[in-house]
Parts: C-alpha cells; structure tokens; sequence
C-alpha cells in the first residue's frame, strides 16, 4: 500500500512533492525585521530534511504588527533582497517556499518568549525607534495585562490593507510560491472577525457580514498583488475560547474560497491568556477541526498541532482529513523527519526525500551490512596482531 502522505499535490500552477509542511513558527531572531544567518540555517534544514513546503514564521506587514521587537517584517523594498537567498535555499533542495503574513493588532508589542511574552509598557519601536502604538478594531484591550489599544479610524483600515497588498507584492518579488494571511490567534484578522474584539459600529463591525469586510477587503488586495498562479493559504482559528465555533469557520470558509482562498490552515484558540478545555493539547487534537471544514467548505485544509508520529500523519491524509499536514515542534526536534516517517511507512527509495547531500549518506549508512560488534566495546579495538590499541 502506498504511503498517502507521500504522494504529490498539487494547488493552482504549484506542485508539492508531499504532503509534510514546515509549519510557520515565530523564531524571534530578526534585526529589525531583518532576517539573518540563523533563519538561513533555520529553514535550509527543513528542506534539506524532505519537507514539501516549507513556511516562513509570521512577517509582519507593519512594524506596529509586530508581536516582539525580533520579529521579521515585509513592510518595505529592503527585506526583499535577504529572503531571496532563504527561498534560493529552499528551491535548491527541493522544497517549495512558503510565507506567513500577520500583523498582530492589540496584542503586539511584548517581549519574546524566553523573557516571559509579557506585554511591553515601553519600547522602541521595531522599524527605526519610533513611538510603537498598539492599533486594533476597537479600543479595546486582549486582557487587563494589556495596554489599550487605539481602535483604527477608516484611514488606519486602508493603510493596513495596503500594507497587507504591498508585502504580498515583496513577497512575490522575493521568491515564495504559497502565501499565507494570519487569521488566527487572536491577531489583527481574527480581532475583527470577532463580536468580542470588534465592537465598531461602522461598516467593519456588527454582523458576522461586516466584520468580515476587512478580511475579505485584504484578501482582494493580495490577489491584485499575488500572482493567480500561486496557492493563498489562510490560518484560522476553528474555534476560540469568545464563543467562536466550527460552524462559523465553516461559513467563513465558504467565502474565503470564493474571494481567492485556496487553504485553510486550522488551528485554534488566541483570543484568552487561558485555553478552553475543549482546545486543550493532545495528539492531533485540531484534526477534527481540519476535516470538519475540508468536508463543510469543500476547501483544502493543512492539519496542524501535535502531530509527532509517521502512522498517524499518514491516517491524516489516507483518511481525508486534511489535504497537508503540518509540524512544529516536531520538526524542531528531527528536522529529518520526512526520511524518518518514509522509512516506517515503507516507501520505495525513502531517501530521495532528502537532498542528495544527504540522502546518498543516509542510503549508504542504511545499507552498510558490516556494522560494528558489540563486543567491540567491552574488549577495547584490537590491531592486526591481536594487540590492544590504546
């Protein structure tokens, strides 16, 4: 039986060699919004490991979107030379370049985690030290840890639609062939999806039909910018912990796939500092949101969160549960993890997932038949003669 989550997809005029995704995941390493060696490093090995798509974290569209001051951005013409040589890389190895843009609206400006991702009263801001302020749908603050953020007048909307159109544009211009908007987590997409963060009273706020029009409104400004050709993912969240359910994302969903969506990365959570039970971690435990909305919205969907094993990816996809799955942490912990998950699944040739630098190594030490004796061990190695050496 052939391995399902090793065969081809393919989503618009782009192919992907299988169905394993680097998910997006924040490294908060950059410059001012400048990537640097480590996120050369960081994805090279991804796809040097097999993966079919790998995707850049979060890049911020605006530095006032910024979660952290290490967070990457795409919000003028000098970022664009810098991520060629990461999407080079990528190519290079045989893996397709994907990108995550996010603004994170009322709960940006908080230092990384490692430092505790407490919100920040003070702090330069990312771009070149200016006043760094908190904007969001409405004035209204993610918890009582927060700062109130200002709520965004109709000029602020068309400039963050703009920013959202022009990054696209940077990210075309820099060699990434799948595209994906942030609508997840309670950031700046998700807090005007929300009747919990969004309480205007104007054309962008009331009915679930209002407070879709800015998501929507940015979506047609990526398409003028995002070639036809190439895949638009949106990552949502299925559900939330402010009465958000799957049969909202389901509707959602519908219309995002009429306005040019081709992909709904499905997560869950981000609008509370606490997760509701019913999103608590466990394996695979966002599945069923991925095959609830792939079979409502008649949508593909990337399946994310605690997928660790190569059988239960594989039941993922053999399933139709999801079109892609995506790992993380995972990932992290064996950047080969694609090789790993061909060889228990038992395909032919499981190392040509690998790059070729790799995978003739990786073939050879599988097919080496000399191995070394235990007993090698306890006696010490001995020479020619008998002798022990050392």
């Amino acid at each position: 039986m052939d391995a399902k989550l090793f065969t081809p997809l393919r989503i618009r005029s782009v192919t992907l060699k299988n169905r394993i995704v680097l998910s997006p995941m924040l490294q908060y390493c950059a410059d001012n919004g400048h990537v640097n060696d480590w996120h050369l490093m960081h994805y090279g090995k991804f796809a040097a490991g097999g993966a079919g798509l790998v995707f850049v974290e979060s890049t911020k569209v605006d530095p006032r979107g910024c979660s952290t001051p290490r967070d990457l951005g795409l919000w003028k013409d000098d970022f664009i030379a810098p991520f060629k040589r990461i999407t080079d890389l990528i190519k290079r190895n045989g893996a397709v370049p994907a990108l995550q843009l996010g603004h994170s609206g009322r709960k940006a400006r908080r230092s990384v985690p490692w430092e505790g991702r407490v919100p920040l009263a003070q702090c330069p801001g990312v771009d070149h030290g200016e006043d760094w302020e908190l904007i969001a749908p409405s004035a209204i603050a993610f918890s009582s840890k927060y700062a109130q953020p200002r709520a965004m007048t109709h000029d602020d909307i068309q400039e963050a639609i703009s920013n959202w159109g022009q990054a696209a544009r940077r990210a075309g211009e820099a060699g990434f062939d799948v595209l994906e908007l942030h609508g997840a987590h309670g950031y700046l997409i998700h807090q005007f999806l929300s009747p919990v963060a969004n309480q205007r009273t104007d054309e962008y706020g009331g009915t679930p039909e209002k407070r879709m029009r800015f998501p929507l409104e940015v979506i047609r400004e990526v398409r003028k910018y995002w070639p036809e050709e190439k895949p638009l993912f949106l990552r949502a969240s299925a559900v939330d912990e402010a009465g958000w359910t799957i049969d909202h994302s389901i509707a959602v969903a519908r219309v995002l796939k009429e306005h040019g969506v081709d992909v709904i990365d499905c997560s869950a959570g981000g609008m509370s500092d606490a997760n509701a039970s019913e999103i608590t971690p466990h394996y695979g435990y966002q599945v069923d949101y991925a095959r609830k909305i792939r079979a409502g919205a008649d949508i593909n969907t990337m399946a994310v969160g605690m997928i660790i094993h190569a059988d239960q990816a594989e039941e993922i996809i053999r399933s139709g549960s999801a079109d892609l799955v995506a790992l993380g942490r995972e990932f992290l912990h064996n950047p080969n993890w694609p090789i790993d998950a061909a060889q228990k699944l038992g395909i032919a040739a499981p190392f040509d997932h690998a790059s070729r630098a790799y995978a003739y190594w990786l073939e050879k030490r599988a097919n080496n038949k000399i191995g070394i004796r235990s007993s090698t061990w306890q006696r010490g190695i001995h020479d020619s003669a008998g002798e022990k050496v050392g």
